[in-house]
């Protein structure tokens, strides 16, 4: 079973007055078939340790560890912590004029399978994967997101997690600008990917709503840089009556 295992990570970035610790000590362990559910105010570092798990560049990690099955996950490179299995939804996916995404996904998966996808049954897999997220077969022949509404966007990202099939999936405010009709297709796409019981998810978001269709094993609260609080699914509860504001203040108080 893939464990990814977080101890008291410490993340920084560049600021004007030189480095700024946005991460102060973050411990989460993620186990295949496990989906944690991390909610927190704007600002309080979700989408920092989601883009210091990947490898972004901008953030600089100070202290911590972090392992996928033992191997050092800070050690790879971004391409290597992809093959490893750690996969990204992004929250704003960016555009990448020239590239179709047949081939993108073609080339994505034979990086991570370290072999290329029979053309034949790639072909079958795809335009089943696409079709069960409502995606026009159009799509595959257009360049990766460019000109692609939000929601078009959003699904292309889970079409990915679909194909790719990662023991880790890290999805960075997948909720975000999706209506409910899109929100409730990616949503479906997500489950489809948690009931094989391979993958361990991260789902980063600052409302409930999407958790009326993911159903998380945990939820933990993420303020002022570390995780203020973690519990079962009524904890999101708890967060959609309450808010955020007992944590931030307690953050700040302490």
């Amino acid at each position: 079973m893939a464990t990814l295992e977080i101890h008291d990570l410490h993340v920084s970035v560049e600021a004007e007055n030189g480095p700024r610790e946005i991460l102060k000590g973050v411990d989460l362990t993620i186990k295949q078939g496990e989906t944690h559910a991390v909610m927190g105010p704007n600002g309080s570092g979700k989408s920092t340790l989601a883009y210091s798990l990947a490898g972004h560049p901008k953030y600089t990690v100070t202290g911590g560890t972090v392992t996928l099955d033992g191997e050092d996950v800070l050690e790879m490179s971004v391409d290597e912590r992809a093959r490893a299995g750690v996969f990204l939804a992004m929250q704003y996916p960016v555009e990448v004029p020239g590239v179709s995404v047949s081939n993108f996904l073609r080339t994505s998966a034979t990086a991570v399978r370290g072999e290329a996808p029979k053309l034949r049954t790639w072909v079958k897999e795809v335009r089943e994967a696409m079709e069960q997220l409502q995606m026009d077969p159009a799509f595959a022949e257009r360049n990766v997101n460019e000109g692609f509404s939000g929601g078009e966007k959003k699904r292309h990202e889970i079409l990915q997690l679909e194909l790719l099939k990662p023991k880790i999936a890290i999805l960075d405010e997948t909720d975000s600008g999706l209506d409910v009709d899109a929100l409730r297709v990616v949503s479906e796409g997500v489950n489809r990917v948690r009931e094989s019981g391979e993958v361990g998810t991260l789902l980063i978001t600052h409302y409930t709503r999407i958790l009326r269709y993911i159903k998380p094993d945990f939820v933990h609260v993420f303020a002022n840089g570390r995780i203020a609080e973690s519990g079962g699914a009524e904890l999101a509860d708890k967060l959609e009556n309450e808010g955020y504001e007992s944590y931030v203040k307690g953050g700040a108080s302490a």
